[in-house]
């Protein structure tokens, strides 16, 4: 009575902790949270306090003895900063009057995945070095006043820092008017005539800058190389004679009627524009010679990391969702390349057709075993004036229309992205369904059901998990509460569609069969450590069986874990996300064990103790599965099929449970019961069920005319009546 005194107590005072903090605001990330933990004279040399943000521009000012001498700024307030995880990089700035970085903080990332083996202190470093840059030069040469410092294999995170931190400062330097930058005035603006269809040869497209083009040969590339001043560069030349062609890669706007017909082709350019949606605009690039625009960074990582669009302060880069290859051109007279590809550039870049922008391509070259050094080139782009109308004066949108516009386009656009991922897991929840609602046929031959589970899980595991990352969480319930709490939105959760519809088929399968659906056949780390264990068995690796009473006392742990988190996003989402690393998902699954010691030590002990108790974590420590399970016994029916004799005298189905959720009674947990269908296999087994081997022989006796003896694993034709409890 003193343990059930004690968890009751220990309960008792979290329900206390949870009513006291519920109404708790959540520190959302922002300028203001991150200015506590920042010394002034960090970010300005000599500051000494940080003043009020200001409303009318997010910027606060940093004082030096009561005098503002610079403006401290988040970068994510006024430029898009999403980094490979999807999540902001948060970098909080300074500006003094005169336009010129005086300090830059790194404060907050979520990069595990770039930053896999590069130290931290690196990325800080790299971050800080933006101090002292003059934004009055890189205002007026669209960022490219200052050499790109690049971290091999952290690429693309130092191409959104980079990008953030310049763009953000520019914005803030013209909404202050530092440095005697100022708002841009823009001219009226201009739209494509959509109704200029007529086709063009290549040679005239190309004369009249519908096709722009940039060629480099193999002197000129090794020459700017050496002109680095770094000695390294010259053990490593390109080969090839000076006059061999490097690039030579050509730009046009597809998205154009007349350009897209004349180089695509009718066909094609109707493909293309099934592609686009409103708003969306594609460039053609092609390309030949030794190096390419597209290079193989794009197949590990999905995004195009040797070339990016330009326009004003905006910077594009391309992903492998937005690309498509093109098998040939329409033109006849267009000469041969190897590489012909269409990029995508989504409607919510603010991307204007009519005005100048360029494509950059970042050319590089390996110094070291894994070290690369870099240089850039730019190719212009102008529409040329025959493909445009003055544009007529805009409609008044209401802005939140407009945003909610925009970001129901975005969601609806990851979705079509995602129709491959889409469709196999809409599959599988149909093949699960399928077996849930059939399960005394599917489970009559324990053979083909146990091999069927064991692809079943294979699938979860490879294709769920390693594959399109879709590994549920209990951090996925912390901010949905934090949601539901600071106003309710479906855009954020529409974003990832897998993880979504596996919430939603989650949510009417807790009303048929409880957590078992998921965490028995759709968790990916479930999946892996069952998986583990069906191995461990192979190789006669003891199982241990622990004693009911203190099986049944571990019960709680999952539970008192989930509210613990629970209560602490109530507080802080980011602290709560912390200690959901308690959770070994993101090591084991989303990273694939690529991560700090600490992280992949704990992960791998967890599935080492699961070789000898399958499923340890699932029954023991599992917050997400604790929370799944306190709603299971809102579930409308008793699927499982019992007998009479189950539990008094026979413990056959208890002693086999995978995860011991038998009492020894005979009664199912159905907070503990993952649905692996292993009883309903017993319940027909005619070698291993008592009440099926007294029937056969009872009727065998008799010497019943319609006896049939069953064969292993399919249950006889009179099979005897059971009852459900």
């Amino acid at each position: 009575m003193s343990a059930k005194r004690a968890i009751f107590s220990w309960l008792s005072a979290v329900i206390f902790i949870l009513v006291s903090i519920v109404a708790a605001e959540v520190k959302a990330d922002s300028l203001a949270s991150f200015l506590p933990d920042i010394a002034p004279e960090e970010l300005a040399p000599g500051a000494d306090a940080f003043g009020p943000v200001r409303d009318d521009v997010k910027v606060a000012p940093i004082l030096k003895g009561g005098e503002t001498v610079a403006w401290a700024f988040l970068t994510s307030d006024f430029v898009g900063t999403t980094g490979y995880s999807g999540k902001p990089i948060h970098v909080v700035a300074a500006i003094d009057d005169d336009a010129v970085l005086t300090g830059v903080k790194l404060v907050k990332h979520s990069e595990p995945i770039v930053l896999i083996g590069i130290p931290e202190s690196k990325m800080v470093a790299l971050t800080e070095g933006y101090a002292g840059l003059d934004l009055k030069i890189e205002a007026a040469t669209g960022g490219e006043g200052h050499e790109l410092d690049i971290i091999s294999g952290a690429t693309v995170t130092v191409m959104v820092i980079d990008d953030s931190v310049v763009r953000a400062g520019i914005k803030v330097s013209r909404a202050l008017g530092l440095g005697g930058l100022s708002q841009v005035e823009t001219g009226p603006k201009r739209e494509i005539d959509m109704a200029r269809e007529g086709t063009e040869d290549w040679s005239t497209l190309s004369g009249d800058g519908s096709v722009r083009r940039m060629t480099l040969d193999i002197g000129q590339i090794n020459k700017a190389f050496e002109d680095t001043g770094d000695a390294r560069v010259l053990k490593r030349p390109e080969p090839g004679e000076p006059d061999d062609t490097y690039i030579d890669m050509h730009v046009a706007l597809a998205s154009v009627p007349s350009i897209g017909k004349s180089l695509l082709g009718e066909a094609e350019y109707k493909n293309l524009v099934e592609w686009l949606e409103p708003g969306e605009h594609a460039i053609l690039m092609l390309g030949r010679g030794i190096y390419s625009f597209k290079g193989s960074g794009y197949v590990r990582g999905g995004i195009f990391d040797r070339i990016q669009l330009i326009q004003g302060d905006n910077n594009v880069r391309f992903f492998d969702k937005q690309q498509r290859r093109l098998g040939e051109l329409a033109t006849d007279d267009s000469p041969s390349f190897v590489e012909l590809d269409l990029f995508k550039i989504p409607a919510d870049v603010e991307f204007d057709p009519a005005q100048p922008f360029r494509i950059q391509l970042l050319a590089q070259r390996a110094v070291g075993p894994i070290e690369k050094t870099f240089l850039t080139y730019d190719l212009g782009y102008k529409l040329p004036e025959q493909y445009l109308l003055p544009m007529a004066a805009p409609k008044v949108i209401e802005d939140a229309t407009s945003e909610a516009a925009a970001k129901s386009a975005l969601w609806k656009r990851i979705w079509k992205d995602k129709t491959f991922e889409i469709g196999v897991l809409g599959a599988m929840l149909l093949v699960l369904t399928g077996v849930f609602f059939f399960q005394f046929q599917a489970t009559a031959n324990a053979r083909v059901f146990y091999w069927f589970r064991i692809g079943y899980l294979t699938v979860t595991l490879f294709f769920l998990g390693w594959y399109a990352n879709a590994q549920l969480s209990v951090v996925n319930l912390m901010a949905l509460a934090g949601s539901l709490r600071s106003g309710f939105t479906w855009d954020a959760f529409l974003m990832d569609p897998l993880v979504f519809i596996q919430w939603f088929a989650i949510a009417a399968a807790l009303l048929f069969w409880g957590r078992g659906a998921y965490c028995g056949w759709l968790c990916p780390f479930g999946a892996l450590q069952e998986l583990l264990n069906k191995i461990a068995r192979a190789f006669k690796v003891p199982q241990v069986t622990l004693p009911w009473g203190l099986h049944e006392r571990l019960w709680p742990a999952k539970y008192m874990i989930f509210l613990g988190l629970f209560g602490l996003s109530m507080v802080s989402i980011p602290m709560a996300e912390t200690y959901a690393e308690v959770e070994p998902f993101k090591t084991a699954i989303i990273l694939k064990f690529v991560r700090e010691w600490p992280f992949v030590v704990f992960a791998v002990a967890l599935l080492v103790a699961g070789l000898f108790i399958e499923r340890f974590y699932c029954r023991y420590l599992c917050p997400l599965g604790g929370a799944l399970a306190i709603p299971a016994r809102i579930r409308m029916f008793d699927w499982l099929r019992r007998y009479k004799d189950c539990g008094s005298p026979c413990q056959t189905c208890a002693n086999e449970c995978p995860v011991q959720a038998i009492h020894p009674t005979g009664e199912i947990n159905p907070n503990e019961c993952v649905d692996c269908l292993h009883c309903q296999v017993l319940y027909q087994s005619d070698k291993k069920c008592p009440v099926v081997i007294r029937q056969i022989k009872r009727r065998a006796k008799t010497g019943s005319a319609d006896i049939k003896i069953p064969v292993q694993g399919k249950p006889p034709a009179n099979h005897p009546n059971a009852k459900t409890t």
